[in-house]
């Protein structure tokens, strides 16, 4: 019995050792990227200013000079363009599900959009490809007399749109799903209409978590790569309009890396842009942190 227990003890002991490496592993791992990439990208910052790099327009690899002012902005065109068109469905597709549809609608939409979220991006790309540049191009376009090819900044933020509707509507839907049917029925009990129960109880009850899924879904649009490299046009300059061609970050690196590195201090710029990137993402998702904890602290 003896020999049991402490073999029994061991075991106990080497699960927890090796649950306590994989919890490390996971809280270090975006600092290790992040030195990695920096450490990647300091040649290029001895040479030249971490501003002018930031806030230059001129993206001319042979003479030297890297601006990642147009990507920067083309990144935030399409990132914020694809939440304000997800955003209203999401919301409204949420409260629809959980307060007004019946169950059995809500069975039918779980694996649809699983499917959707499960979908590689390089077919979200082609699809934007297929459907929505002509669709700019021929349709939407003219209606504000304006004349493009349809390799837009709108067809970016339509294709990440689409691409971020299942992430953020799944974690929507189990936000609004718990929040308790006390509340619910107090209100309801009081006279509220089902619209007012559901504007100042369930949307400010899950106020935080709606906040969280937007966060995750304006990092995820903001890293996206492949699809909207394929719809945005890759024109190196500032858009100045959603029917104007972009160059987003990551289609940047995704489409030089490796093609042009031998061009001096490329490889070090191309790094320079991943770090921005994984910043930019970081500073994301901590805001939205912030705004939840302080969310909470005034409720």
């Amino acid at each position: 019995m003896r020999g049991l227990s402490i073999t029994r003890q061991l075991r106990n002991r080497l699960h927890s050792t090796w649950m306590w490496i994989a919890l490390v592993l996971v809280i270090i791992l975006p600092f290790l990227i992040g030195i990695g990439l920096f450490l990647k990208s300091r040649l290029i910052l001895q040479d030249v200013s971490l501003w002018e790099l930031l806030f230059s327009s001129q993206w001319k690899p042979l003479s030297g000079k890297f601006g990642f002012f147009p990507f920067i902005v083309s990144s935030l065109w399409v990132t914020i363009l694809s939440l304000l068109i997800a955003g209203p469905i999401c919301l409204l597709t949420a409260i629809h599900l959980t307060q007004y549809a019946d169950n059995w609608v809500l069975k039918i939409m779980h694996p649809v959009i699983d499917i959707l979220a499960g979908i590689p991006s390089v077919i979200y790309g082609v699809w934007g490809t297929l459907v929505i540049v002509p669709l700019i191009s021929n349709h939407i376009a003219p209606l504000f007399n304006t004349e493009t090819s349809g390799y837009s900044i709108l067809a970016g933020g339509i294709v990440l749109a689409v691409m971020i509707i299942p992430f953020v509507l799944n974690i929507l839907i189990e936000v609004f799903r718990t929040v308790p049917i006390e509340l619910t029925e107090a209100s309801l009990s009081v006279g509220a209409s089902k619209w007012q129960t559901i504007k100042f109880i369930h949307i400010r009850k899950a106020f935080p978590g709606i906040i969280s899924a937007f966060g995750l879904g304006l990092s995820r649009s903001f890293g996206e790569t492949i699809a909207v490299l394929m719809v945005v046009g890759n024109v190196a300059k500032i858009p100045r309009g959603v029917f104007e061609p972009g160059y987003p970050l990551p289609a940047l690196i995704a489409n030089n890396y490796g093609e042009m590195l031998s061009i001096p201090l490329y490889d070090s710029a191309l790094m320079l842009a991943a770090f921005v990137l994984l910043i930019v993402v970081l500073i994301f998702n901590l805001a939205s942190r912030v705004l939840i904890v302080r969310t909470e602290r005034y409720r």
